[in-house]
């Protein structure tokens, strides 16, 4: 799978980019919007919740199907350094 522009250009690694590679884009990053090839691209499965309020309570319930997201690995290091503070 790769990215491909209106041109038909295929869009390159971000990250890559900046080391002075050139390796072909799989994904774009939710959070900062980079494209990232698959070795700078972290895929996670976030569990989706909600809450029933019931007429003495609430109830929250983990949905059956996970939320898929990807980040780059810049934005995932920075996430996991502000869940370490």
């Amino acid at each position: 799978c790769k990215i491909v522009r209106q041109g038909g250009d295929v869009m390159k690694c971000y990250i890559c980019n900046k080391a002075g590679k050139k390796t072909d884009a799989i994904a774009i990053c939710i959070v900062c919007g980079i494209a990232v090839c698959e070795e700078h691209q972290i895929r996670e499965q976030v569990p989706v919740k909600e809450t029933y309020k019931w007429g003495l309570g609430e109830e929250e319930v983990t949905l059956p199907k996970p939320l898929p997201r990807i980040l780059c690995t810049w934005c995932y290091e920075a996430l996991i350094a502000q869940k370490q503070k």
